[in-house]
């Protein structure tokens, strides 16, 4: 009977020390995945400036592939918690370098919408200054004249 309980003891002590290596698992896969996100972030705003639009998509499609990993790691260690996981200390420091990991992606995040809010003024003002330049052209004088707009070569007849 006393070698039962050994085993019931030791059972529940690997199953406390599974727990944690899980929650660690977890914690430490979301650091890797964070750092993952921070690099295409960078990546990103290259692309963005480059204007290689192709191979932004395709970082687009990487980008949204690791946030679901983070969201289900995110579920995962929310439901751990819930269960009245424990927390050690290294689950701690995983955690705090999480949230530093974290900002730093809201930061790159709201960098690279800067440069893509910039790119599309810049794009406006291109379109609207070759409108200009288009209206220039069609510029045309009546027969008296007077500047009258309209396209080149109208009412004219062989």
């Amino acid at each position: 009977m006393l070698s039962c309980q050994k085993k019931r003891i030791n059972h529940k002590s690997n199953k406390l020390t599974n727990q944690h290596a899980n929650l660690t698992s977890v914690l430490s896969s979301q650091v890797d995945k964070l750092t993952a996100l921070s690099g295409l972030l960078e990546r990103e705003l290259h692309l963005i400036s480059s204007r290689d639009a192709e191979a932004l998509m395709t970082l687009l499609d990487e980008k949204t592939q690791i946030l679901e990993e983070i969201q289900m790691l995110d579920a995962t260690a929310e439901s751990m918690f819930a269960n009245g996981q424990s927390y050690t200390e290294e689950d701690d420091a995983l955690t705090d370098k999480a949230k530093i990991l974290l900002d730093d992606c809201k930061y790159r995040t709201q960098v690279n919408q800067k440069a893509v809010e910039q790119g599309q003024l810049r794009l406006t003002h291109l379109r609207n200054l070759m409108m200009e330049v288009r209206a220039k052209e069609s510029l045309t004088y009546d027969k008296k004249g007077k500047p009258k707009g309209g396209t080149l070569g109208s009412g004219v007849s062989a």
